[in-house]
């Protein structure tokens, strides 16, 4: 069984390998490459400029506020969305009243419910943005028609308008439209932890909020700590500068109130035609998501528990 063990399992991963060199590393490689010149994006032409860029880019009060607009975005987005995931999960698998069948069960319409939260995740996040767009209309948009309805005439800000509300606004159109997949993820989780423990805390006197710090939340750990690093990347990615792109004035407005770091990255390289220093702005995005990912990894390393 080991003669060519080694070369059987080189074989498998050589192109793998291979293919994420090429398509991941390289890329990588380059972008610091580019951000020690002059690169423009538009030309074959660049030279060398050592350190300009990156002195540029610690000089830069747009990028200060980018940063500290991703940085928000990769704290409180997984926090509340795993935070809010993890109690419809548990509601909807172990918090229903107990029944004649099973001492433990999920709310009633459970099987609703999970259809029903991630339904945001069938829509492109393009269209969600849309969508929230027209809502946040400060004229006729459906939330302040609702809270004008209510007797909130007074209380109408102009959403996305308003930079003391516009990053608020965006990051809850990113908390509702990836709750819902995160929700279907936990709860395929909760569905594999045996009722018997559920049903031998509860005869002990365990109340649910117990029951979940002791045995859902230990049980799920691995799949949460995935969840969060999967939700920071997306905080830090693609998802949230669809959102900010479309949704935002500018976009990044109004005051660069909503700018994040993809957002100004997109900005210098095809608006501002100054690739190297989108690639400079790419490499503080590339150390800042590497850092969140090892503190996630570091803060959340537990004994794993198997059952």
């Amino acid at each position: 069984m080991q003669h060519g063990k080694y070369r059987f399992i080189v074989g498998f991963l050589a192109a793998p390998l291979a293919l994420y060199a090429v398509f991941v590393i390289w890329p990588f490689i380059q972008a610091i490459y580019y951000s020690f010149t002059d690169w423009t994006g538009l030309s074959p032409d660049f030279k060398m400029v050592g350190f300009a860029n990156y002195q540029r880019m610690f000089e830069d009060e747009i990028f200060w506020k980018s940063l500290q607009h991703s940085v928000l975005f990769v704290v409180l987005l997984p926090l509340v969305t795993l935070s809010l995931a993890l109690f419809f999960a548990f509601m909807i698998n172990v918090g229903g009243r107990a029944r004649k069948s099973a001492a433990v069960t999920g709310v009633r319409g459970s099987g609703f419910y999970k259809i029903a939260y991630f339904f945001p995740q069938v829509l492109s996040i393009s269209i969600v943005a849309l969508l929230f767009q027209f809502a946040y209309n400060p004229r006729n948009g459906a939330i302040n028609s609702a809270l004008a309805a209510i007797g909130l005439d007074g209380f109408q800000p102009s959403w996305l308008g308003d930079p003391d509300y516009a990053l608020w606004a965006i990051m809850a159109v990113l908390v509702w439209s990836t709750v819902g997949f995160f929700v279907v993820l936990f709860s395929a989780g909760m569905a594999s932890i045996p009722r018997d423990f559920y049903e031998a805390a509860l005869l002990d006197g365990a109340n649910r909020f117990t029951t979940f710090f002791r045995i859902t939340l230990p049980l799920l750990w691995d799949t949460v700590q995935s969840g969060w690093i999967y939700m920071g990347i997306l905080a830090l990615g693609a998802e949230a500068f669809a959102v900010v792109h479309i949704m935002s004035v500018g976009p990044g407005g109004p005051d660069y109130s909503t700018s994040i770091l993809p957002l100004y990255i997109y900005q210098s390289a095809f608006r501002d035609a100054n690739a190297a220093y989108a690639t400079t702005i790419g490499v503080a995005l590339l150390v800042v998501t590497l850092c969140f990912a090892a503190v996630v990894m570091r803060l959340g390393r537990r004994e794993r528990l198997e059952y």
